[in-house]
Formats: C-alpha cells, structure tokens, sequence
C-alpha cells in the first residue's frame, strides 16, 4: 500500500489524468471545496481540462481520501465500501 499526502506532493496534471482516466471527472472535485463553491461548479462544472489543472494547482479541490486496490477505485469516505474493499 502507498500513501500519499496530497498537500506536500500534490498530483500532477498526467497523473490526474491517468487517475481519472474515462472516468467522470467531475466526481473528484471536492464540492466543500471553497473554490468549488466559490465558481458554483455543481451548477456550472468546469471543462475536464480546465477541472484537472484547477485540481493539479489546488489539492485541496480533489475529493479525499482516493484509494486503488487494483483496478478498483473508491473516491470519498464510505465506510461501507472501504470495510468491502479490506
């Protein structure tokens, strides 16, 4: 297992990318974010290049915790899905 602390080595823009891969974008984005409020992003989302730059310039904007187990990805804390996971 691999832990990363978004803060002191935050993603770059290609690995964003590969994260998220065909993936919709717009469910990484933190909406408690106060940038995502502040440019109400739930009602007028940002274009998926514009969404991966914002999250690469502040890690703060992308929804946390993010973990992989294998192919499988799960975005946000739920319990129940992370006790399935384990």
């Amino acid at each position: 297992m691999e832990l990363r602390d978004l803060d002191k080595a935050p993603l770059s823009l290609a690995e964003l990318n590969e994260l998220i891969g065909e993936r919709d974008y717009r469910s990484f984005l933190n909406s408690r974010n106060k940038l995502y409020r502040e440019r109400k992003m739930k009602d007028h989302p940002p274009s998926r290049s514009e969404a991966l730059k914002m999250m690469a310039a502040e890690p703060n904007l992308i929804r946390r915790p993010i973990i992989m187990s294998g192919r499988r990805l799960l975005l946000g804390f739920d319990e129940k899905a992370l006790k399935e996971l384990v």
